[in-house]
C-alpha cells in the first residue's frame, strides 16, 4: 500500500514540473529556409479613382487620367476637363510567395505619390504588375481598405490612422506560373534564419539520420538527396523539415529604443565590477515683467524691464556598487534603489558597455 502510495505521489509531483525543466524542440521548418525558394516583389504605377475631393492636383495624373479615357475609347481635348481632386497617382506593390499559379489572388498595397489628401473610400482602377525584369507578372483592381479616417475642416483637422496608404486584400492575380527550382541537382541547401554555429552543427547531426549532411558555414546545411528520393523532393523536404532540434541559447543583448525610452535586458546579461553615480539637477528659471515709473520733477520715460530668477535643485547623488558577475536582477534591482527612470537608464547602460562593464550585445534602435 505504501509503495502504490508513493507512485502515486510521484506522478502527481512530476505533473507539476517546470515547463523550463523540459528541453524544448523546435521543427526545423521553424528556424529555416531552402536556399532558393524565396518570395518575388512587384510593383505597378496606377490611378485611383473616386476621391471626395481628396485626391491630388498634380499635372501627371491629369496626364494619366486622359491617357486611361483615350484607351476606354473616349476623347477629351485638354488634361484640366477632368475634375481635380476626385482621382490620384499612386504606386502599387505586392510580394508573390512561391510556387504562385495562374490564377491565384495576393494582397496589394497601394501608396499616393503626389499631393493626395487620403485614398479612403477609391478605388483602384486595373493595374500591371511587373517584376524587376520588366515582365508582367500580376494586374491588381479593386476598392481600398484604409483602415482610418483623416478629415479636415475650418482649419482643423483629425486623423485616427495613415490614409495615403490602403490595401486591397486578394486585389491581384497572378496572370503566370511562378517557377521555383528546388535545390540542385542531387542536393538542397538548408538556410538558417539567423546565423549560429552551434544550431547549424545540430541540424546537420539530426538530418544525418535521414541522409547525408554537413555544415557548411554559420547558416547553412547542404543535404544530400537520397536516391529513392531524387523524382519526390517533395515527400523527402518534408520528412526533413519536420524533424526536431534544441535550440540555442540566445546571445546576450540589451536592446534600447530611444524614440520610446524602452530598454529590455535579455536574461544572461552580465556585468563585471562597476560603480554607477546618479544625480539629479533641476534648473528652473522665472522671470516677471516690472515698469520703472521716474519721478514727476525728472521729466524721464517709462522704461520696461524683466526680472529674473535662477533656482537650481540638486537631488544628492547616488553610487551604486555592482559586484563581478552580476546578473539581471542584481542590475535591476540596484538601478531602481536609486530611483532611476527609463530615459536615464538609457544613457547608464552606454556607459556601462563604453567601460567594458557590460557583458552584453548593446543594440540601439
Amino acid at each position: 500500500m505504501k509503495r502504490v502510495l508513493a507512485f502515486i505521489l510521484l506522478v502527481i509531483m512530476s505533473a507539476f514540473i517546470p515547463v523550463s525543466a523540459i528541453e524544448a524542440k523546435v521543427r526545423i521548418m521553424d528556424i529555416t529556409h531552402i536556399k532558393g525558394v524565396r518570395e518575388n516583389q512587384l510593383v505597378g504605377y496606377g490611378i485611383v479613382v473616386g476621391l471626395p475631393g481628396t485626391g491630388d492636383n498634380s499635372r501627371s495624373t491629369q496626364i494619366t487620367n486622359k491617357m486611361l479615357l483615350r484607351n476606354l475609347g473616349t476623347v477629351i481635348e485638354q488634361e484640366n476637363y477632368i475634375q481635380k481632386g476626385a482621382s490620384a497617382a499612386v504606386i502599387v506593390t505586392a510580394t508573390v510567395p512561391p510556387f504562385s499559379k495562374n490564377g491565384d489572388k495576393i494582397d496589394v498595397t497601394v501608396s499616393a505619390i503626389a499631393d493626395a489628401k487620403s485614398l479612403e473610400g477609391g478605388v483602384l482602377v486595373q493595374t500591371i504588375l511587373k517584376a524587376p525584369n520588366g515582365e508582367a507578372v500580376a494586374v491588381a483592381q479593386g476598392p481600398l481598405s484604409v483602415g482610418g479616417i483623416n478629415k479636415i475642416a475650418g482649419g482643423s483637422s483629425a486623423r485616427t490612422a495613415i490614409t495615403t496608404t490602403g490595401r486591397i486584400p486578394g486585389g491581384a492575380i497572378i496572370e503566370r506560373d511562378i517557377y521555383t527550382e528546388i535545390g540542385d541537382e542531387d542536393s538542397i541547401t538548408l538556410c538558417l534564419d539567423k546565423s549560429d554555429y552551434t544550431l547549424v552543427s545540430r541540424i546537420a547531426k539530426s538530418v544525418s539520420q535521414l541522409a547525408p549532411a554537413q555544415a557548411i558555414d554559420g547558416s547553412s546545411v547542404r543535404v544530400q538527396i537520397p536516391p529513392r528520393f531524387i523524382n519526390d523532393r517533395v515527400t523527402f523536404i518534408s520528412l526533413v523539415e519536420n524533424m526536431e532540434v534544441s535550440p540555442t541559447l540566445e546571445k546576450a543583448k540589451v536592446v534600447v529604443n530611444e524614440r520610446t525610452g524602452t530598454v529590455v535586458i535579455g536574461a544572461d546579461v552580465k556585468l563585471l565590477p562597476a560603480a554607477v553615480a546618479h544625480g539629479n539637477i533641476t534648473v528652473t528659471v522665472s522671470t516677471t515683467n516690472d515698469v520703472s515709473q521716474p519721478n514727476s520733477f525728472a521729466n524721464g520715460a517709462t522704461v520696461g524691464f524683466e526680472n529674473s530668477e535662477i533656482e537650481i535643485a540638486k537631488a544628492p547623488g547616488s553610487l551604486v556598487e555592482m559586484p563581478a558577475n552580476s546578473n539581471l536582477n542584481d542590475l535591476i534591482r540596484a538601478l531602481n534603489s536609486i530611483g532611476v527612470a527609463p530615459v536615464d537608464l538609457i544613457s547608464i547602460l552606454q556607459a556601462l558597455k563604453k567601460s567594458g562593464s557590460l557583458q552584453a550585445e548593446l543594440i540601439i534602435i
